[in-house]
């Protein structure tokens, strides 16, 4: 049932980026259309009510960062929150990451009703992936960024929960945060007190300009007023002028940073060889990917010297199956390819396998800022010695579990 409802989801997919034509696709490219109006009245009125207090925003007494964008996936969010948390780990600061683990899978039936009837909590709690030392998850339960995240940050807690706010109490409770990331936090606007961090990506900025459903934006492009720093993401230090112009006019005051994501090395799935990037040089290959956007990750392996002489594209956040990969690995070896590389974000949902016919190699990214260091600098040195609650604050807090209502 699940492989014709991707199916499903990929031609929906196609026929909003525009890469499906015929009577079908026009027909619910008009009703998508329709659709986006719809769309666009509730998210102003939603951002109206919480402006105005009429639905409900919590602060939670401490320092809380969001990593977000306006588009649907792609724009590189996770290797901003990792660089995020370790340099405020690194200055000190108690850092958790809040994340609402997007597609990962329910807890066994059993373990959820144990746990709500013999529990002494009156809530079901968050789920706890890392506490900054251990991995209590793997990617399914996790989900494929917390899980990334965990796996790369020491020192840091991460957290999910669809209700941060909850997801925030605990990390506050349980390991004492004096920093919460919301990973893909922009359209969550139920926590207040924040520095809203959005990331714009340089080849896509607002996708086909359209809102959901017809389009990728999440919300009107002038809701980017709200960001209190920008980031445009996947530059190649090329002038981007036209777009700075863009964005000054939806957001006058916000510091603006270029940045690229910077391939380190190549890592095998299987045993964890680390190779250098030049083992890619006029080497054959085949690229497997479920990410929202794998003709950037492709073009990438071909700038790098890579031979690409085929590739697989799934869905986003697409589990692979062994079948799959047997698949993959067979008509990789008849093309003559002597390696298979992924994403990182892949890797984890790739399954581990005694025998490979062809070696899988994961691309391991850093983020590498081109411009605009100065702003992010600033932000660290401003996030590293803001102050919380003092201790009797700090105390009485906690007695009233952390939640204040504004």
């Amino acid at each position: 049932m699940a492989r014709p409802l991707e199916r499903l989801e990929q031609f929906a997919v196609d026929v909003i980026m525009d890469r499906r034509y015929g009577k079908r696709a026009a027909l619910l490219r008009t009703f998508l259309h329709l659709l986006s109006f719809l769309y666009r009245f509730i998210m102003r009125v939603r951002l109206r009510l919480y402006e105005e207090r009429r639905l409900s925003v919590y602060s939670l007494g401490c320092q809380i960062i969001s990593v977000g964008n306006l588009t649907v996936g792609g724009t590189g969010k996770t290797p901003w929150v990792e660089k995020i948390a370790k340099e405020l780990t690194k200055a000190g600061r108690k850092v958790s990451i809040l994340s609402r683990g997007y597609k990962s899978q329910k807890r066994p039936f059993w373990d959820r009703m144990k746990e709500r009837f013999f529990s002494e909590e009156h809530e079901t709690p968050p789920r706890l992936v890392s506490d900054g030392k251990t991995l209590f998850l793997d990617s399914r339960f996790a989900g494929d960024e917390p899980f990334m995240l965990a796996h790369n940050c020491d020192r840091v807690s991460v957290v999910v929960d669809k209700n941060r706010v909850k997801g925030g109490k605990f990390a506050i409770q349980r390991f004492g945060a004096d920093t919460l990331i919301l990973d893909d936090g922009f359209q969550y606007l139920t926590l207040k007190e924040r520095y809203d961090i959005v990331l714009i990506d340089r080849e896509t900025p607002f996708g086909n300009g359209h809102l959901l459903p017809r389009g990728v934006l999440r919300e009107p492009i002038d809701h980017l007023k709200r960001a209190n720093l920008i980031v445009i993401t996947k530059c190649d230090g090329s002038p981007i002028e036209e777009l700075k112009k863009k964005i000054r006019t939806l957001n006058i005051h916000a510091p603006i940073i270029e940045c690229r994501h910077r391939a380190l090395h190549l890592q095998n799935i299987a045993n964890d060889e680390i190779l250098p990037l030049d083992f890619l040089k006029e080497l054959k290959i085949s690229a497997l990917s479920g990410i929202a956007r794998p003709e950037s990750f492709e073009a990438g392996l071909k700038k790098l010297g890579a031979d690409l002489i085929y590739s697989r594209a799934y869905e986003d956040h697409h589990r692979f199956s062994e079948e799959e990969l047997q698949s993959l690995m067979t008509r990789s070896r008849n093309r003559g390819a002597k390696a298979i590389i992924t994403t990182e974000k892949d890797a984890v949902r790739i399954p581990r396998m005694e025998q490979s016919l062809v070696p899988i190699y994961f691309l391991r990214v850093e983020i590498e800022i081109l411009a605009g260091h100065e702003h992010f600098e600033k932000f660290v040195r401003q996030m590293s010695r803001k102050e919380v609650k003092n201790q009797a604050a700090q105390e009485v807090w906690l007695k009233e579990r952390c939640l204040v209502e504004v």
